[in-house]
C-alpha cells in the first residue's frame, strides 16, 4: 500500500475512489462548504462495512458510488462514531432500504442513547459490549475510546491490515476548497480553528491522541477536511498536542471561530512569552509583537514605582533599558492610587476629564490630531494599589470594541508579573550590592545565608501566588556521612569539602536561583522558574558531579563525597515552612534509602 495517496489528488471525486486496499471513498463533495463530510466503505463481500453513512444532503451521492463497488445489500456494517446529523441523518433513510436481517448500526452506548430517538428497525452492535473489536473476512476493525472528543461516548476505528485510522471528529478540518488529501504541513490551519472550537480541552485532546499514539497508524482517514498521509500524521498530531482549545470560553456573546481562534492565538503567545523570557526587554519585544498582530498599536511604554527610588521607565526609547525619571504628567497623576480612587478620579478629576474608561480595565484618550493613548493601570494583587502602568499608542484613533478589550485585558497579568519580576531582579541586584556590607553571604562557601534567604525567597513566592507560570522548586542537600568526614580527616578537611559542594551548587545554578547554606552540612537551592521535573534534573546533575569529584585531603591523597537530596515543587500559597518541611521528608527519604540519590517530595496535603 503505497501511503503518500498523491495518485489520489487527480482522482475524480464524483466517483468512488480506492485509498487502500478494498477501502474506498464513497463521500460526497457539497459545493460552497467547508465542513466537507466523508463516507469511507470496507468492501467484505456480503459482510462489508460503511462508515458514517452521510446526511440527507449527501446520501444519494453517496449511495450512487457505493453501487460503483458493491450492492448495497451487500453492506451489514454501518458504524456510526457518533449522533451528530452530518454523519448519521442518513440512517432513517438506509433504515427503510435495509432488508437484511443481521444489518446492525455499529455504535457506542452513549451514542444509541441518542440514536434510538430515530426510531430504527436495523438493531444496534455495541463497541463497549464486543471487546472495541469487530472481526471479518479479510481484517478486524479496532474500536478506539476517545472520550469527550468530541462526546463522552466518542471513538475511532482502526484497520491495522492497511493502517487507516478513521478517526472521527479528531484530525478534521475546515477547508474551503475540498481537497481530498492534505498536501503538506500547511494542512494544519484547517485543522486549527476545527479543533479549538470543537475539543473541550487540551487535555481531552491530548488523551484522545495518546490513545490512538498506541497504534500504529498509516493514513489518517478523517471525518472532515482531507485525508492525512503517512508523512504527515506525525506532524499534524505533534502540532495537535500544542493546541489551546475550548475558545468558545472566549467568546462573551461573540461566538466568531476566526476571531476567536485570533484570540487564542493571542493568549498562547502571550503565556510562551512569560514562559520564555526573562529579562524584561526581551519580554517588551515580544509582548509588542503579539499585540501588534491583534492591534494597530505603535509602541507600549511601561512605569513602575519602586520603593525608595521613584518611578522606573522602561520605554522603547530607551530601550527597555530602565531608568529612574520624571514620567508623563497623566502617569505621575494616578500612580500610587487604590482602584477606588482611580475610578473616582475619572469622575471627578478635571486632569481626566479627557479620559474615556472601559470597566475596570483601562481608560483610554485622544492623543493629538488622529493618535490615542490607552491607558493600562496594573494594581497590586496584595494592596490593590496602582505600583505599575503600560501605556498602549495607537497611531489613530479607533473605536474600542470587545475584541480590543480581551486582548487588552489578557495583557494585563502578564505585565503586570513581568514589571514585578523586573522591579525585583532590580531589587536583587541592589541587595547584592550590598550584600557585603551586610554579609549576607556565608563566609565559608560564599553562598547565602538564611536571613538573605527569608528575604528574596519570601518575594519570590508572592510572584508565585499572582502567577501560576512562575514556579518555585527547592533542593535540599546534605552530605553523606559529614561527622565521619569530620572525625576522620579533622575540620580544615570537612571546611574544604563544604567549600569545594558550595562550588558545584553555585556553578550548577543561573542567576535568578538562591542556594543557601541552610546550616552545618546542609544546603538548600531555591530554583524560580523550575518545574518538579526540572528540579529533579539539577539535583541529579549535581549528585552526579559530586559523587564523580575529587576531595583533597592532602598533597598526594583524595577523597570520595556523596550527597543526599530531597526535591520540591512549591504549590501556590504554600508558605515556605511547609515546603521546606516536604523537602526535608523527602532528603530524609534519600538517606534512609541508602544515601547518594535524588527523592522527590509528596504533593502537599491539600
Amino acid at each position: 500500500m503505497t501511503t503518500d495517496l498523491v495518485q489520489l489528488n487527480s482522482a475524480d471525486p464524483r466517483h468512488a475512489i480506492e485509498i487502500a486496499h478494498r477501502v474506498w471513498w464513497v463521500g460526497h463533495v457539497l459545493d460552497d462548504d467547508v465542513f466537507q463530510c466523508h463516507v469511507y466503505l470496507i468492501e467484505q463481500g456480503d459482510q462489508s462495512v460503511l462508515l458514517d453513512p452521510g446526511s440527507r444532503l449527501t446520501f444519494a451521492g453517496t449511495l450512487r458510488k457505493i453501487e460503483e463497488v458493491i450492492p448495497f445489500t451487500h453492506i451489514r456494517y454501518f458504524v456510526c462514531h457518533h449522533q451528530d446529523p452530518d454523519i448519521v441523518a442518513a440512517m432513517p433513510l438506509i433504515d427503510e432500504m435495509v432488508g437484511r436481517e443481521d444489518a446492525v448500526l455499529v455504535t457506542h452506548w452513549r451514542a444509541r442513547a441518542l440514536l434510538r430517538h430515530y426510531g430504527l428497525k436495523v438493531p444496534f452492535w455495541l463497541v463497549d459490549e464486543h471487546d472495541w473489536r469487530l472481526e471479518l473476512a479479510d481484517r478486524a476493525l479496532e474500536f478506539i475510546f476517545t472520550p469527550y472528543a468530541h462526546f463522552p461516548g466518542a471513538f475511532c476505528s482502526f484497520d491495522r491490515s492497511t493502517g487507516i485510522l478513521f478517526s472521527s471528529d479528531l484530525f478534521g478540518g475546515f477547508t474551503e476548497k475540498p481537497t481530498l488529501v492534505a498536501r503538506d504541513e500547511s494542512h494544519f490551519e484547517a485543522l486549527r480553528p476545527f479543533h479549538e472550537h470543537y475539543m473541550p480541552s487540551r487535555d481531552i485532546l491530548d488523551f484522545a491522541l495518546t490513545q490512538i499514539e498506541a497504534y500504529p497508524v498509516r493514513v489518517i482517514a478523517s471525518q472532515h477536511g482531507s485525508i492525512i498521509p503517512e508523512h504527515l500524521v506525525a506532524p499534524m498530531t505533534d502540532k495537535l498536542r500544542h493546541l489551546d482549545c475550548g475558545i468558545y470560553l472566549y467568546a462573551r456573546g461573540n461566538t466568531d471561530i476566526q476571531r476567536l481562534s485570533r484570540l487564542n492565538a493571542t493568549l498562547r503567545d502571550i503565556s510562551e512569552t512569560m514562559l520564555l523570557y526573562r529579562d524584561f526587554r526581551d519580554i517588551a519585544d515580544r509582548l509588542f509583537q503579539v499585540v501588534s498582530k491583534s492591534l494597530p498599536i505603535d509602541r507600549i511604554d511601561y512605569y513602575a514605582q519602586v520603593e525608595d527610588r521613584g518611578i522606573l521607565l522602561l520605554t522603547q526609547e530607551t530601550r527597555f533599558s530602565g531608568l529612574f525619571g520624571e514620567p508623563p504628567h497623566e502617569v505621575m497623576l494616578i500612580m500610587g492610587m487604590t482602584r477606588e480612587e482611580w475610578h473616582r478620579a475619572h469622575a471627578e478629576s478635571s486632569d481626566l476629564a479627557n479620559h474615556q474608561l472601559c470597566g475596570d480595565a483601562f481608560c483610554f484618550r485622544l492623543d493629538g490630531d488622529s493618535g490615542m493613548v490607552l491607558t493600562l493601570p496594573l494594581f497590586s494583587p496584595g494592596t490593590d494599589r496602582l505600583d505599575a502602568l503600560a501605556l498602549v499608542h495607537f497611531p489613530e484613533s479607533m473605536p474600542v470594541t470587545s475584541e480590543v478589550e480581551q486582548v487588552i485585558e489578557q495583557i494585563a497579568m502578564p505585565l503586570q508579573v513581568a514589571l514585578e519580576r523586573e522591579v525585583i531582579y532590580r531589587s536583587i541586584e541592589e541587595e547584592r550590592k550590598r550584600a557585603y556590607q551586610r554579609s549576607i553571604r556565608d563566609p565559608l562557601t560564599g553562598l547565602f545565608t538564611r536571613v538573605y534567604m527569608q528575604d528574596v525567597v519570601t518575594r519570590q513566592f508572592g510572584i508565585h501566588d499572582r502567577d501560576s507560570s512562575a514556579p518555585v522548586a527547592a533542593v535540599m542537600v546534605d552530605i553523606d556521612h559529614f561527622k565521619r568526614i569530620n572525625d576522620t580527616y579533622g575540620h580544615a578537611t570537612g571546611d574544604q569539602v563544604l567549600r569545594q559542594v558550595a562550588g558545584v551548587l553555585k556553578d550548577a545554578v543561573r542567576e535568578t536561583d538562591v542556594p543557601v547554606r541552610f546550616g552545618g552540612e546542609e544546603f538548600i537551592v531555591f530554583l524560580v522558574g523550575a518545574s518538579a521535573s526540572d528540579a529533579m534534573s539539577y539535583a541529579e546533575r549535581i549528585r552526579t558531579e559530586i559523587e564523580a569529584s575529587e576531595f583533597g585531603i592532602g598533597a598526594s591523597d583524595s577523597l570520595r563525597v556523596t550527597i543526599s537530596l530531597g526535591v520540591g515543587q512549591r504549590a501556590q500559597r504554600e508558605p515556605q515552612e511547609a515546603l521546606l518541611m516536604r523537602v526535608d521528608e523527602a532528603l530524609y527519604r534519600a538517606k534512609e534509602g541508602g544515601r547518594n540519590r535524588v527523592e522527590l517530595a509528596d504533593e502537599p496535603v491539600s
